[in-house]
């Protein structure tokens, strides 16, 4: 049973009849008529046993977007419905309207919409529904938590997306979409045209020459089919927040903006979400369903406050491949101390495949750093300083390792780990 406001109203107002008699025994009388009322209107109420509800919603939405959705309650008493249903979601699915009032008649059923705008990545779990009906005064009420189960997975937001269509652009001219060749290691031979001033006579075909008594010369383009695996740090050190995102968001965001891009240029993108153990791997081939795939993928992915065994990691990614192929590694791990093991992975990895250690630069350490208003300031701006130089030497470590460095605020981690791809793209690195 469950109280509306009119009940604590009525005995409210019984003050009125108790100041006029001056009587005790009126003060009881009235509460007691009351409590009497309201027992009999929760009686009279209809019984939530006899409701039937259903809950439709979409399996999927992108974090940001509206996912649109409704209930079907169908009542199988003699009294009509009236009361109030409570959608028992968490905070983070976003419920807009998370109660709403209910009227059924009996043998009847009505719609009631069910809309959310999830604020989290993930799996958003709802398992009941709570449905309070009235009696006729609207005094008392029966409550019943009914059964109605649905999951939604909550998908990156993908706000790089924005950048995918210039990015296919030059890919295309470097694939020779837009009759630019390239030549270099790790090309494949596309055709043979006449020479022209200025190509490498590196690229002269002397026995297409001989054949056609006008030299001719070699183009080429990218070798498709290659591999791409991106390692995607989980520790304790993707969960602070930059920019009012945490640093794993980031990582997600430039992990599906390369993974798309790699499978429009027919690589195979594999994505290994790791710390101290997997949290997630999928492994795509080049088609129109590896973003999707690697949103689902990556979707419930969180940071876990733990160090990263970046040996497993690199034993992993040695598993997965043999021939030479591109490892891009999303952390921040802190390569300032050896005994993490981040530098000898990444030394390790870098003599077999072309490694890119890609990481997310705090904005205000870097505004910190020139901030010399006044005598507090100033202390803060010799820390900030020390920090941005001891993060740039551990760097140059890593680019002696012949690892690819890429250190970006948030917003621009993804595009340029993707304007890094295409880099290696031209230059036959890939």
């Amino acid at each position: 049973m469950a109280l509306s406001w009119r009940p604590a109203a009525l005995i409210a107002l019984g003050i009125i009849p108790a100041l006029i008699f001056a009587q005790w025994h009126v003060v009881v009388v009235w509460v007691a008529a009351v409590v009497v009322l309201t027992i009999v209107d929760a009686i009279l109420a209809a019984s939530p046993r006899a409701l039937e509800v259903t809950r439709t919603l979409p399996t999927q939405v992108k974090l940001g977007e509206v996912a649109q959705g409704e209930f079907v309650v169908s009542n199988r008493g003699r009294r009509t419905a009236r009361g109030l249903l409570h959608d028992a979601w968490g905070p983070s699915a976003g419920v807009v309207t998370p109660v709403q009032r209910l009227v059924v008649r009996a043998g009847d059923a009505t719609r009631v919409p069910c809309v959310l705008q999830p604020t989290r990545r993930g799996d958003r779990v709802a398992a009941h529904v709570t449905v309070r009906l009235f009696g006729p005064m609207r005094l008392g009420a029966r409550q019943l938590s009914l059964l109605a189960p649905s999951t939604v997975k909550v998908l990156p937001e993908f706000r790089s997306s924005k950048h995918l269509p210039s990015r296919l652009a030059l890919l295309r001219e470097i694939d020779g979409g837009s009759a630019v060749q390239i030549r270099g290691q790790g090309t494949e031979f596309d055709s043979l045209r006449p020479y022209v001033e200025g190509d490498d006579v590196r690229s002269i075909d002397w026995r297409a020459t001989a054949r056609s008594r006008e030299v001719t010369v070699r183009t080429w383009r990218p070798e498709r089919d290659r591999r791409v695996i991106i390692v995607v740090d989980t520790s304790r050190t993707s969960a602070p927040q930059v920019a009012g995102e945490t640093r794993l968001d980031a990582y997600i965001e430039a992990a599906l903006l390369l993974g798309a891009l790699a499978s429009h240029a027919g690589d195979r993108v594999e994505v290994l979400a790791h710390d101290r153990s997997s949290r997630a791997h999928v492994s795509a081939h080049a088609g129109s369903k590896v973003l999707h795939e690697l949103a689902v993928a990556l979707s419930g992915v969180q940071p876990v406050l733990v160090e990263s065994d970046w040996d497993v990691v690199a034993a992993k990614v040695r598993e997965r491949v043999w021939q030479r192929s591109l490892v891009v590694v999303l952390s921040n791990a802190d390569i300032t101390t050896p005994e993490n093991g981040f530098v000898t992975a990444i030394s390790t990895l870098a003599a077999q495949h072309t490694v890119v250690v890609a990481s997310v630069s705090d904005p205000e350490t870097t505004a910190m750093s020139t901030d010399v208003s006044d005598s507090a300031a100033v202390f803060g701006a010799a820390a900030a300083q020390a920090t941005l130089l001891a993060r740039r030497a551990a760097l140059g470590v890593l680019e002696r390792s012949q690892a690819i460095t890429v250190d970006s605020l948030p917003n621009d981690l993804a595009p340029r780990v993707a304007d890094t791809y295409l880099m290696l793209k031209a230059t036959g690195r890939l």
